[in-house]
């Protein structure tokens, strides 16, 4: 039981702020709804922790996300050709465009984005109090959104998450007012989250049973737990918290999952048997004229479309005489992508310095930044370079095609 003197402070610092309270199993949970762009908001989670209600503190956090609230270095010892070679590029993307709109938010309002959060781990620890990380992960999180959207969905977010790097205009007013009310990865997708029931029901719902079955799991032996959370969430978790039965690791195990891919690439065989075949077909029926003819332009088309999206990146020339070679094998094998080879040359031959990550966040805020800064340069290797040779796939196909037809 909290005594009388900490339930009058604590009393008297949620008298003015979102929150909720529910108790379940013998413990009683706080939940503090806060705005991730407010000071009155960082000012409350000190007050609520210094008040000493509380044996525990729960953040909206995932350790990702606090490494990057705690230690801005974290960036600088990130192994690239690791992201590359492991295929987590565009994750690594889409973080950075994340990082990019906090970024503008913090300039343009003097609060770092999740200032609270950072003020709720650091407070705890200072009282050595347990701190939970009930949040999913945000790359799990991106996974499970990117699975349940259509390819023009998928097209569209991905579009909007690079736009988001590129772009540096002030956040408008009314995303402002949405963020205060809201969560950060909501308001990140923009009006895209408001009009996809898929991406909602990932960004937002999904996390509000996540972090609920969290909060079950990870108490401990504490009693009174503060919970520090997006007021966007503050409605869902409640109810959550207050009416699941189901045991929580049951549904941690749910909404970690992820689809299990085919072990049978369908695409990439059909493309390959596609490719092969017209070349077979071409040698066949027409004899080496015609099937040299098909392969000489297979090879144009897709090797220098490849080479030249490299060189769009500002790749060297070794990395462009990659893309160039690996291009007209791409379909052939994922593991053979120009994307990811030529960007692999890049990050080997111009490898990234301490000063290029440090320097990222700012550098990417400008169109000049991303050929400046040798990891956004890459970045763009890996993204040019693949549209690239998708595009000579395509041409190459259609040309193909249209020999085999003719």
């Amino acid at each position: 039981m909290i005594d009388s003197a900490a339930q009058a402070t604590l009393d008297a610092v949620l008298a003015d702020q979102p929150h909720a309270i529910v108790e379940r199993d013998g413990v009683r949970y706080t939940l503090l709804g806060t705005a991730h762009v407010s000071q009155a908001s960082v000012e409350a989670v000190r007050d609520a922790i210094d008040s000493g209600a509380f044996d525990a503190v729960a953040v909206e956090l995932d350790p990702q996300r606090l490494q990057a609230l705690t230690d801005p270095d974290a960036l600088a010892r990130l192994d690239l050709v690791q992201v590359i070679r492991t295929g987590k590029t565009a994750l690594f993307a889409a973080n950075l465009a994340l990082a990019a709109y906090q970024r503008r938010l913090a300039e343009q309002l003097g609060i770092e984005p999740g200032a609270e959060l950072k003020r709720a781990v650091l407070e705890a620890r200072q009282r050595e109090l347990p701190v939970h990380l009930i949040d999913r992960d945000v790359g799990l999180t991106f996974k499970r959104a990117n699975n349940r959207l259509g390819w023009w969905s998928r097209a569209k977010l991905g579009g909007g998450l690079m736009a988001a790097l590129f772009v540096d205009e002030e956040v408008g007013a009314e995303e402002i007012e949405k963020l205060k009310q809201g969560d950060m990865l909501e308001s990140s997708f923009g009006e895209f989250a408001s009009d996809s029931p898929e991406l909602y029901e990932t960004v937002i719902a999904e996390r509000d049973r996540y972090m609920a079955a969290r909060l079950r799991e990870s108490h401990g032996d504490a009693r009174e737990v503060l919970a520090v959370v997006g007021a966007g969430h503050l409605q869902g978790l409640a109810r959550h918290l207050k009416e699941e039965v189901r045991a929580p690791d049951t549904i941690l195990e749910e909404l970690e999952a992820l689809p299990k891919k085919s072990n049978v690439p369908w695409f990439t065989i059909i493309l390959a048997a596609f490719v092969l075949g017209g070349f077979a077909w071409g040698f066949w029926r027409g004899g080496i004229d015609v099937g040299s003819d098909l392969l000489l332009q297979w090879v144009l088309a897709t090797g220098v479309l490849g080479a030249i999206g490299c060189t769009i990146a500002g790749g060297h020339p070794l990395s462009i005489l990659v893309a160039f070679v690996a291009s007209p094998i791409t379909p052939l094998h994922p593991a053979l992508a120009s994307g990811t080879l030529s960007a692999l040359t890049e990050a080997w031959i111009r490898k990234p310095t301490y000063a290029d990550f440090m320097a990222l966040r700012d550098d990417v805020q400008s169109w000049r930044g991303w050929w400046r800064n040798r990891v956004a340069r890459v970045l763009l290797n890996f993204f040019l370079t693949s549209l690239g040779t998708a595009i000579g796939v395509w041409t190459g196909g259609l040309r193909m095609l249209g020999k085999l037809v003719g």
